[in-house]
Parts: structure tokens; sequence; C-alpha cells
């Protein structure tokens, strides 16, 4: 609904199509598309090289590939990979790189601080409505806080344009 809204916004409705479904199975199926977007995931695909060949195999020639991401400080052993380290699976899986964009801190911090105020607000409905749950949605709430956190400290987000060659 909202990426509806979003395409009625900027008057491309017409031209858009958008589909839930799970993408292991999208990936063994669609094909020639002029683009593809993956929004922060992690390791849904598969590690980052397999995340990669299997967004491209969907990609016609030259076509682009949008991933919404993290990487860690080199040297880190975070379970991101680091930016030198993304860099290297570009060039191992034939995408070229055409733009990069880091998420601003400032940014981060405040869409981090709405986005987890909209969560314990929910969570919190969800708790009177099934108290016999409470501890699974105290624990989801603890689990984004610690995600907010590692977001804003130990790695940095970004958002990589990647051409298929």
């Amino acid at each position: 609904a909202y990426a509806k809204s979003k395409a009625e916004e900027y008057s491309v409705e017409k031209i858009c199509e958008f589909i839930v479904e799970d993408i292991n199975q999208s990936v063994r199926v669609e094909r020639d598309y002029d683009i593809v977007i993956l929004g922060a995931v992690g390791d849904v695909l598969g590690n980052s090289i397999v995340t990669i060949l299997k967004l491209k195999s969907t990609i016609k020639k030259r076509g682009y590939i949008i991933i919404d991401d993290a990487y860690s400080g080199e040297g880190s052993e975070e379970r991101y990979p680091s930016k030198k380290q993304w860099h290297q699976v570009f060039q191992q899986t034939g995408v070229k790189l055409i733009a990069e964009k880091a998420i601003n801190d400032f940014e981060l911090v405040k869409i981090n601080r709405i986005n987890q105020a909209h969560i314990v607000r929910r969570a919190n409905e969800l708790k009177i409505l099934y108290p016999e749950q409470m501890n699974i949605f105290e624990g989801y709430i603890r689990s984004q806080q610690a995600e907010c956190e590692e977001l804003e400290s130990e790695i940095t987000g970004v958002t990589w344009l990647l051409q298929v060659i």
C-alpha cells in the first residue's frame, strides 16, 4: 500500500507493479529487469557474493542493481563485510559500482528514534491484547534497540548503485 501511494504521489502508478512474495523464489524465475532494488536484508539470499550473483541473474546486461545495506569498519570482526570487502565482491561478481551514498549519522539517529517509538508503541498495544506473549514483544523491542545501537556505532548504512557488466 505504501509503495502504491508513493507511485501515485509521483504519478508513476501506471508504469509500476508491486508484488509481495518470497525473494528466494523470485530470484529463481525472474529475468530481464532493467533494475532491481534490494533493501537492507542482510544474508537472506546468502552471503554477499551469492546475493549479488542471484540479483544479477534477474537483470538485463547493462541493467542496474540498487542495494541498501551496510559495511563495518576495516579490521572489524563484525557480521557485515567491510567497505573494501564489498568492493571486492562487486569486482568478483562482474558488477560495476556506479554510485555510493553512506547514510548521514544525524539522519540515521533521527530515523531510528522515530521507528523505535513506533515499534515500542505497537509492541505495548500487543502486550495488552496478548499478555501471555509479553516476553516475545519485550524481546523484540530489545532486539530492535540493539540493532539501532549497532547501526549508530559499529556499521555504516550505505546505498550502492551497481551496473551489470
